[in-house]
C-alpha cells in the first residue's frame, strides 16, 4: 500500500500557513470536532497518512510539520518543548480552533502532555502513542541523535532507511515511498543544520529541564489514553503504564507487533482504539 492509495478518494488540503515566523505545512481532512495529529522528532505529517481515512470519517483532522521539521521553515536556533507548545497555540488560533483532541507520537506526545497541563481549556481528549518526556536513557538518546544527524548530513537511501527501521518492529514496514518522502525533506537546504537544533532535546542537560514532571501529569484534566507497544525502542511499556497512572483520567493500552509508530504498523488497531476512546466524549 502506498501513501496515494491511503489518500485515494479523500478530500484533503495541504497548504502552508504563517504561525509567527514559521511557514507551517498543514494537512486537513474531514469535518467535526478538531483532532490534531502530532509526529515525532525529525518527522513529518506523513507519519499519520494511513490514519486519515478512518479518523477523518468522524473528525476534522489536522496534521502538521513542527518548526524545523518536514517542510515547515527550518530553524537556526535550538527548539525546546515550550517552543513547540507555543507554536501549537499559534496554529490553533490561526486555524480558528478553540479546543481540540490531540494525538501525539513520541515528541508529539511529549508536547501534547506539556500543552494539556498548561492549557487545559484548549484540550478535549489526549491520545498519546509511545510518548516521550518521562525518560532520559543515555543510550537511547545517543541512538536517536546519531541516526538522525547522520541521515540529515547524508540523506542517502541507506541512512534514511536505517533511521526509519529503528522506529519499526518489522523493517518491512519502511516502504520505499516513506524513504523517498523523508529523503526529500532531509535534502532541503539548511535541514542538516536544523536537525542539530531539533536534537538539542537529546542533550542530557537540555532534556532534564524539559522532562514531564509528576505535577504536570497530575494537572492534566483531559481524559487521556496512553498507548505503548511490544517493541518500542525508546523504552519499556512500564513507562507508558506509569504515565497513565499519574494522569487523573488516564488509561493504558498495549499494541503488539509494533515499534515506535503504532499508528503506522498496526493502523487498524490503533484507529479502532482511538475512535472508541474519543467516541466516549461525544
Amino acid at each position: 500500500m502506498t501513501l496515494w492509495t491511503d489518500l485515494a478518494g479523500l478530500d484533503y488540503t495541504v497548504r502552508h500557513v504563517d504561525v509567527g515566523p514559521w511557514s507551517t505545512r498543514v494537512l486537513e481532512h474531514g469535518a467535526g470536532t478538531p483532532f490534531i495529529l502530532m509526529h515525532g522528532t525529525g518527522g513529518h505529517l506523513e507519519a499519520f497518512t494511513r490514519n486519515l481515512r478512518a479518523l477523518g470519517a468522524h473528525y476534522r483532522l489536522i496534521a502538521y510539520d513542527y518548526p524545523g521539521h518536514g517542510w515547515t521553515t527550518t530553524t537556526t536556533r535550538d527548539l525546546e518543548i515550550d517552543d513547540y507548545s507555543e507554536h501549537l497555540v499559534g496554529l490553533m488560533d490561526t486555524l480558528g480552533i478553540e479546543k481540540a483532541h490531540l494525538s501525539g507520537e513520541s515528541l508529539g506526545g511529549w508536547v501534547a502532555v506539556k500543552f494539556a497541563a498548561r492549557y487545559p481549556e484548549r484540550v478535549d481528549r489526549l491520545v498519546l502513542n509511545t510518548p516521550g518526556g518521562t525518560m532520559a536513557t543515555p543510550e537511547v538518546m545517543e541512538r536517536i541523535r546519531s541516526l538522525s544527524q547522520a541521515a540529515a548530513d547524508d540523506p542517502s537511501e541507506e541512512r534514511i532507511r536505517t533511521r526509519l527501521e529503528w522506529l519499526m518492529a518489522d523493517s518491512s514496514s519502511v516502504t520505499d515511498e516513506l524513504v523517498a518522502i523523508r529523503r526529500g525533506v532531509y535534502s532541503r537546504p539548511g535541514f542538516a543544520a536544523s536537525m542539530r537544533h531539533i536534537l538539542c532535546l537529546q542533550d542530557p542537560e537540555v532534556r532534564r529541564r524539559n522532562l514531564v514532571t509528576d505535577e504536570e501529569l497530575a494537572a492534566i484534566t483531559a481524559p487521556t489514553l496512553v498507548i505503548w507497544t511490544s517493541d518500542d525502542p525508546s523504552g519499556p511499556a512500564k513507562a507508558g503504564l506509569d504515565m497513565a497512572e499519574r494522569i487523573p483520567a488516564g488509561e493504558f493500552r498495549l499494541i503488539k507487533e509494533a515499534g515506535h509508530w503504532p499508528q503506522w504498523e498496526q493502523q487498524e488497531e490503533f484507529d479502532g482504539i482511538a475512535l472508541e476512546f474519543l467516541g466516549r466524549g461525544a
